[in-house]
């Protein structure tokens, strides 16, 4: 990241949170960052947990128009139904060459660059949750007014999150329904099996234990370079093996069309959410 770097987060719920906390983990300075939040509460926990500057609108009206003052990237981590009166908000304080990058889901590129001035850098981002132990997945797309040297830069500062990915915004949808609601798909993976362990009689917190080791043992050889989520699966594979029985029920059931089902329904909420926003 730029020396030169001056970050914004507008608002700090959990997922600008994780890029907040990511990039400081990666090396971001302290003075470098200045976040937003509704309650002075609120406020004093940031300040006291991660050191930085942090302003409350109830102690402040014009807290979000202080913190773009001088800032280089702007991160909207507001609700989505919540962007078009921040953005409205800081119109006429956020310097024209501050890059805006949003990370509210649902809220195109296009209407966020009609409520902002003509010309303003957009980028829209969507990290996922394990983005703040540098695990994420990221999706980035530019607006028409960003350049390319831009959206390069907010990807190589992102970078230090986990795997970063440019797509076309009308593929952005896909990668959200995939990787951000993903982690919820394993967190019900491991409440599932760890149901499981319990109903053949292992104790719960054992097999909550159990779940979640295995899970997450399972993600780090996934994470090995070169990883091929096949080639791991061959072995467990087969009428001679255990687990080529539950392969066979997952088979059976048509848990891969379950799973394209329900990736396709977070995909069709995201573009109906889009259009009410719109």
């Amino acid at each position: 990241m730029a020396a030169t770097d001056h970050l914004a987060f507008l608002g700090c719920g959990s997922m600008n949170e994780a890029i907040l906390a990511g990039l400081l983990a990666a090396g971001l300075p302290k003075e470098a960052a200045t976040a937003t939040v509704r309650r002075h509460g609120r406020a004093e926990e940031l300040a006291g947990h991660y050191g930085i500057t942090v302003l409350a609108a109830d102690d402040t009206s014009d807290a979000n128009r202080r913190a773009v003052g001088d800032a280089s990237l702007v991160i909207i981590g507001v609700r989505p139904v919540d962007v078009s009166a921040l953005a409205t908000e800081i119109a006429p304080a956020l310097p024209h060459s501050a890059v805006v990058v949003s990370v509210a889901a649902a809220v195109t590129i296009g209407q966020l660059e009609h409520l902002l001035p003509p010309g303003q850098p957009v980028v829209r981002v969507l990290p996922n949750s394990p983005s703040r132990l540098g695990s994420g997945v990221i999706a980035v797309c530019g607006g028409t007014g960003a350049s390319r040297e831009q959206v390069d830069h907010v990807k190589g500062l992102l970078a230090a999150l986990g795997l970063v990915v440019e797509v076309p915004e009308e593929h952005i949808d896909v990668v959200s329904a995939v990787s951000g609601s993903g982690p919820a798909y394993a967190f019900y993976l491991a409440l599932a099996m760890a149901d499981a362990g319990t109903r053949l009689g292992l104790d719960r917190g054992l097999a909550a234990d159990i779940a979640r080791q295995t899970l997450v043992g399972a993600g780090r050889l996934l994470a090995e370079p070169g990883a091929d989520p096949a080639a791991l699966l061959g072995p467990f594979v087969g009428p001679d093996t255990t687990t080529g029985g539950a392969i066979d029920v997952f088979d059976e059931r048509g848990l891969c069309a379950i799973i394209a089902d329900a990736v396709r329904a977070a995909h069709e909420r995201s573009e109906a959410l889009a259009r009410r926003l719109g």
